[in-house]
């Protein structure tokens, strides 16, 4: 930012809408980064990118206020980091404080555990939250141990033992997580091969009356006008495939036979009818940045 800021004195100020604009571009790089960090302590990518729109509101509101513009990136994940304690907070979410056990110091290595960095998003929330803040930064995103402990409000010693801690706990999360459910494996190729058929009104059988939808940061429906959502995908070339998404079952969209996913769909089924749709198609980075594999 802001350019604005050393325009306006030459120039009329610009509206709060050129200013938003001016803000978004400016974090469009690091979001993607905040919103994998968010997600994986929360333990949802919905829950995540809220605090992502916190966080971001909360920076462009603090900017408006200031002459200078702080270091970015450092400055979003700490606002980013405390947003997210708030929320798990005010969800009742116990925390840990942050300490070095001096044991475990001397046992760490500054390499990431390869199955650590592929840890599903729900596999995180087997953590206390400092190992989980601390391996997510560290290991996941890349941040140095100094950058990590910034972010945390802590000291490097302390990041050290939190990165041996929470790598050894990952390990044994990893190794005890379940097989896919089969059930909803069968239900979700049901859907796609439908959805890629382009048999519509099979598709909208399969939904249920009273069905939730949630186009993630643009709209919402229910019931009825969910119907209306396949409107727009019999003009599009989009098929969809089953693969693993941070530890749970969905469907991968990929537009005109990419091969790689253009975003993701999250459906819930109850007594062989789907009871809600999350399609994230306007949040691309999360396509970007997840964790998936094929089923």
């Amino acid at each position: 930012m802001f350019a604005c800021k050393v325009q306006a004195v030459e120039q009329t100020p610009p509206t709060l809408a050129q200013a938003r604009e001016q803000f978004l571009t400016l974090v469009d790089a690091v979001r993607p980064e905040l919103h994998r960090y968010c997600a994986r302590l929360t333990g949802s990518v919905i829950e995540g990118e809220d605090i992502v729109q916190e966080t971001l509101a909360k920076a462009f509101y603090a900017l408006s206020l200031s002459p200078d513009v702080p270091p970015l990136r450092p400055w979003l994940f700490r606002i980013a980091h405390n947003a997210a304690i708030d929320f798990l907070r005010s969800h009742g979410r116990k925390l840990t404080e942050v300490r070095a056990e001096l044991d475990d110091i001397a046992t760490y290595d500054d390499t990431p555990d390869p199955s650590v960095v592929r840890g599903a998003l729900a596999t995180f929330q087997q953590l206390p939250l400092t190992q989980r803040s601390a391996v997510i930064l560290k290991d996941v995103l890349g941040h140095s141990l100094e950058e990590t402990a910034e972010t945390m409000g802590t000291t490097v010693m302390a990041v050290k033992a939190l990165l041996v801690r929470g790598r050894a706990n990952l390990r044994l999360v990893e190794e005890k997580r379940d097989p896919p459910d089969a059930r909803l494996r069968q239900d979700l190729d049901r859907y796609a091969s439908l959805f890629n058929a382009r048999d519509w009104d099979g598709v909208r059988a399969l939904v249920g009356d009273d069905c939730r939808l949630d186009l993630v940061s643009k709209s919402q429906r229910r019931g009825k006008q969910v119907g209306m959502y396949f409107g727009r995908y019999e003009a599009e070339n989009v098929s969809l495939r089953v693969v693993r998404l941070e530890g749970q079952l969905a469907l991968a969209a990929h537009v005109a036979g990419a091969a790689d996913p253009a975003y993701f769909i999250l459906l819930e089924w109850e007594d062989e009818r789907v009871t809600s749709i999350r399609d994230f198609r306007y949040i691309p980075y999360i396509a970007r940045e997840a964790a998936f594999e094929p089923v």
